[in-house]
């Protein structure tokens, strides 16, 4: 796969990268092609160390409507003719983006305007944070399809931002929830007009910009370890670690010494 995508846009800031779905006349439902480079660019991002932050938004009016349907029902057909194996195959390509954007070490900021629903809530639910537009509107589209809700990821990271009872609700009937009422949940950090929301990412950027590259990712790794773990005990243990790890470079020292003196840190990540 080229480093050069066709819908994908890639638009480097720095150490940031501003990720586009780019099929704005199709909603930026996800077809082979989209699906494909989105497993390229998040699997790449694991060993990345030049790109620190990732911004994930939808070209056009929508952030992701889900499935390209069309495709997909054409893709069901032939995977139901090669038997459950070809199946699961093209249900894992899907469904392993969410697993490689959990796993890269980068935050991932999603803006989501108009519709994510399915896949494209998914996605937004893989992300670190999610800042809505006013005009978002999410769902887990797949039950309303004769599929289940329980999809991508859904099933996992749903009930662990909003709560069982809200997961359930909306598991259960696939019913939308409006950007309002998902900053009331708890399921995105603030709503703006659509027309702000790369202007509202910025604090965000600028506030993780600004820590210890190791630190940061650290923060993640520890961040999705500790919503599974079995024990305080093994949640302290991967503290512990991280810290220790930290302690080691000379970022620490910066990071001190630009607090103590005042001033902003020049880390180097070493």
């Amino acid at each position: 796969m080229p480093d050069v995508y066709e819908t994908l846009l890639i638009e480097k800031k720095g150490a940031v990268d501003w990720v586009t779905m780019n099929r704005p006349e199709a909603l930026n439902t996800l077809n082979t092609q989209l699906v494909d480079e989105l497993l390229d660019y998040f699997g790449k991002l694991y060993f990345d160390r030049s790109v620190r932050i990732v911004v994930l938004r939808g070209a056009g009016r929508a952030f992701c409507a889900g499935l390209d349907l069309k495709q997909s029902g054409a893709r069901r057909n032939s995977a139901a003719a090669g038997g459950p194996d070809a199946g699961l195959l093209g249900q894992r390509r899907i469904s392993e983006i969410v697993m490689r954007m959990r796993r890269c070490g980068q935050p991932i900021v999603s803006l989501v305007q108009g519709p994510a629903c399915g896949g494209g809530f998914a996605l937004a639910l893989a992300s670190d944070i999610r800042i809505a537009g006013q005009s978002a509107r999410m769902n887990a589209a797949f039950i309303r399809l004769g599929l289940s809700a329980c999809d991508i990821g859904v099933s996992y990271f749903l009930p662990r931002l909003v709560g069982v009872s809200v997961a359930s609700e909306l598991m259960l009937t696939g019913r939308f929830i409006d950007a309002d009422r998902a900053l009331r949940v708890g399921l995105v950090s603030e709503v703006v007009p659509d027309e702000f929301l790369a202007r509202a990412a910025e604090p965000y950027l600028e506030e993780m910009i600004t820590t210890a590259p190791l630190g940061l990712r650290l923060t993640k790794e520890c961040l999705n370890m500790s919503v599974d773990a079995q024990s305080l005990e093994a949640a302290v243990n991967m503290e512990d670690r991280n810290q220790i790890l930290c302690s080691q470079t000379s970022d620490v020292r910066e990071g001190m010494t630009a607090f103590l003196e005042k001033r902003k840190p020049n880390y180097t990540n070493t």
